[in-house]
């Protein structure tokens, strides 16, 4: 299998200009690259690794997804709210982000880790992705932070059905626990045609247990399954 090289200065711009960020400090950004394999081959150069970075990029990516939660949906349980997180940052989801973002192939790596796959290790690519945020927090700020999170975290959580699915669970519920008739209506709908939105309410044996909105019909029926299932299971 074809192992990617290290990356030479010029692929450290090639980066920038794939992600649309300009970095002020090119060697906070090599540090969030750069493993401690390759630290330990270059001692005397004082290069340092990302460990530090990945700490706290760990705390900026747990913080944001969590704003994002609590506002997207308002209703739901705390509970429900932690199952969703750690489902968005742990290991194979924060892979998925970093091979989606190509960061595999600008790794700095110790030669001995190359040769063993290092560059394709799952816990390595993670590490990477999690210290690139804390290296582009430092440089940047938070709101830099969370605009790369709201465009390569926040697309692929919306289109994990498996996560997000407040329809079907709240479906199984009802026909598990209730056998009651479940109804989704659309109460109103608002805007212009190229950004419309709609309002949802679901009831249950004709009884209103929830309410949503959304940019669809689809957004706003699982916001109001949201809310019901909460409603529903008592928090």
């Amino acid at each position: 299998m074809h192992q990617e090289q290290a990356p030479h200065n010029n692929q450290w711009l090639e980066l920038q200009e794939r992600l649309h960020i300009r970095f002020k400090s090119i060697a906070l950004l090599k540090q969030a690259f750069t493993h401690a394999s390759y630290r330990n081959e270059h001692r005397r150069s004082h290069i340092q690794d990302n460990e530090r970075l990945e700490f706290l990029g760990d705390a900026v990516l747990e913080l944001i997804v969590s704003e994002h939660l609590y506002r997207t949906y308002p209703h739901l349980p705390e509970g429900e709210m932690t199952r969703l997180r750690a489902a968005m940052v742990c290991e194979p989801s924060l892979v998925h982000y970093a091979q989606n973002t190509g960061f595999g192939r600008y790794i700095r790596l110790g030669k001995g880790e190359e040769r063993s796959g290092g560059r394709n290790r799952p816990a390595l690519l993670a590490d990477v992705f999690e210290a690139f945020i804390g290296a582009l927090y430092l440089d940047q700020g938070f709101e830099a932070a969370e605009v790369f999170i709201s465009e390569s975290v926040i697309p692929h959580f919306h289109e994990d059905p498996t996560l997000t699915d407040f329809k079907t669970r709240l479906q199984e519920f009802v026909q598990q626990q209730l056998g009651k008739e479940l109804r989704y209506t659309v109460t109103e709908e608002r805007g212009p045609a190229h950004a419309r939105e709609f309002s949802v309410e679901v009831s249950i044996g004709g009884k209103v247990m929830g309410e949503g909105a959304g940019r669809s019909k689809k957004e706003a029926e699982q916001r109001a399954a949201s809310v019901a299932l909460s409603q529903l299971q008592g928090t």
